[in-house]
């Protein structure tokens, strides 16, 4: 696994709740029903138009913003699309912490260590 890949992952595995969201929103359309290689328009028949779309600033592609609402609590919810428009993310966050999340994924260690290799 890459670096940058696996920096992401960790970022990801990091964002709290993610697991509570999931289990509490699992019935909502967008998280049920939508899966990774859809297109933009088969995302919009099951959730409608987004909030905003905006074009990704880390790695190319565009993002759908939507709310979610269940139980009369409201949460953020993006489906990221790759260059080519097909779906390749979607999480319980706006698509400006999922930009930030890809960005901090991107920027080199910090630690320089000196682990005595």
């Amino acid at each position: 696994m890459n670096t940058p890949l696996l920096a992401l992952v960790v970022v990801l595995a990091a964002t709290g709740g993610c697991s509570t969201d999931s289990h509490v929103y699992r019935d909502q359309p967008l998280v049920a029903k939508v899966e990774t290689g859809m297109n933009k328009d088969q995302v919009q028949q099951i959730g409608g138009k987004p909030l905003t779309i905006t074009e990704r600033t880390v790695v190319p592609g565009t993002c759908f913003d939507y709310k979610l609402t269940q139980a009369g609590q409201q949460k953020p919810y993006n489906i990221s699309f790759d260059d080519r428009g097909k779906v390749d993310h979607k999480s319980f966050m706006t698509c400006a912490e999922w930009s930030h999340a890809q960005q901090k994924a991107r920027e080199p260690s910090r630690s320089t260590g000196g682990g005595g290799y």
